[in-house]
């Protein structure tokens, strides 16, 4: 299914919860929508599903306007976040669900059933009652039900949000693979961004009612086109001071109150473990956290705090220890575009990503 939307507004009293959002989704893509709380994901997805009506903008599904279109009428499904499933009803009965109340017959109704069944991975627990399943069954459950009637378009809130970490990853790869398989189109609300750029096909990130930007993981994450999503996107720090940097010191007056450094920009070691000393600085470990594949440390440079990766097979570094820094580049922003600015002093600059 084909999404247009345009110029889309939603007021809740005095607060602009959904502020001229405008965005198009080919069929079968994968979206995941994220941006901080309140900033209009959840009232979006409410909006395309019917449940709550815009006050300005056009929702259009393969070309039809769908503005006073009832919701059952739409052809879309539901996930919600706490499964919303019927406790009296087993897994079966609740997968069905829709189907009774839309006049299937009952022997399509078995087959159907069955189908996702099988395609969910619930083989089994047919006749089980929800309080007897796993709380990653019963999304799948709920993920089952919703693909039942057939939608042209799948809507998630928070899916995952109830659940523990660990079978959360285990269904992101699955719910990857379901949706790929089906081939329907689908959006995904996530405060998670890890969740996010492991599993959607594209990104849109909405902050204050409006999209900041709209694209593939990737994209998004090596050109952010804001300073909002430079720092909403990876762990990053934000620099008040970059000018002081050594190798920095040639950038315009004010660019440092617009500049931002990713982890993976930045080496960090003891004397003769870092690349080019004489554009590396001194620096004093702060913190060190271990991440199980590597440590993520954060080290003081001219009063500013920086943070970056170190491999588990490089010697543990120890707070307070004085290591040398080696700054590869940083983000500069200015109102209407953002570039990255290499270390001036190196002699081979990494590879920029694009």
């Amino acid at each position: 299914m084909h999404i247009e939307v345009r110029q889309l507004n939603k007021w809740f009293g005095s607060y602009h919860a959904v502020q001229d959002v405008g965005f198009s989704i080919e069929a079968g893509q994968l979206i995941g929508l994220i941006g901080p709380s309140g900033g209009g994901k959840t009232s979006v997805l409410r909006m395309l599903a019917g449940l709550e009506q815009p006050d300005s903008g056009e929702i259009s599904f393969q070309g039809k306007l769908m503005n006073d279109v009832p919701p059952q009428q739409r052809g879309i499904g539901f996930v919600f976040q706490h499964y919303a499933l019927f406790k009296h009803m087993s897994v079966f009965d609740n997968i069905a669900f829709g189907l009774t109340i839309q006049k299937w017959p009952k022997a399509r109704i078995r087959e159907r059933v069955a189908e996702l069944v099988e395609l969910t991975g619930l083989s089994g627990v047919e006749r089980r009652y929800p309080h007897q399943l796993s709380g990653g069954q019963r999304q799948r459950v709920a993920f089952a039900r919703a693909l039942a009637p057939e939608p042209q378009l799948l809507l998630l809130d928070e899916p995952f949000a109830a659940i523990d970490a660990k079978i959360r990853k285990e269904l992101r790869s699955w719910l990857k693979e379901l949706i790929e398989r089906v081939g329907i189109t689908s959006i995904f609300v996530t405060h998670d961004q890890d969740e996010a750029i492991e599993v959607a096909d594209e990104i849109m990130i909405i902050n204050q009612g409006r999209v900041e930007q709209m694209g593939t993981p990737w994209d998004i994450y090596k050109t952010p086109e804001t300073p909002f999503v430079a720092e909403f996107i990876g762990e990053s720090t934000l620099l008040s001071n970059a000018h002081t940097l050594k190798g920095f010191e040639s950038m315009k007056p004010g660019e440092e109150s617009k500049a931002l450094i990713r982890p993976e920009y930045i080496e960090v070691g003891r004397e003769g473990e870092v690349r080019l000393p004489s554009a590396s600085v001194q620096g004093k470990v702060k913190a060190l956290h271990f991440r199980g594949s590597e440590w993520m440390v954060e080290v003081d440079v001219g009063g500013m705090r920086l943070k970056t990766y170190r491999s588990l097979e490089s010697p543990v570094l120890h707070i307070g220890e004085r290591v040398q820094v080696l700054i590869h580049r940083i983000y500069l922003f200015d109102k209407d575009r953002s570039w990255m600015q290499e270390n001036a002093l190196k002699e081979d600059p990494l590879p920029v990503l694009i």
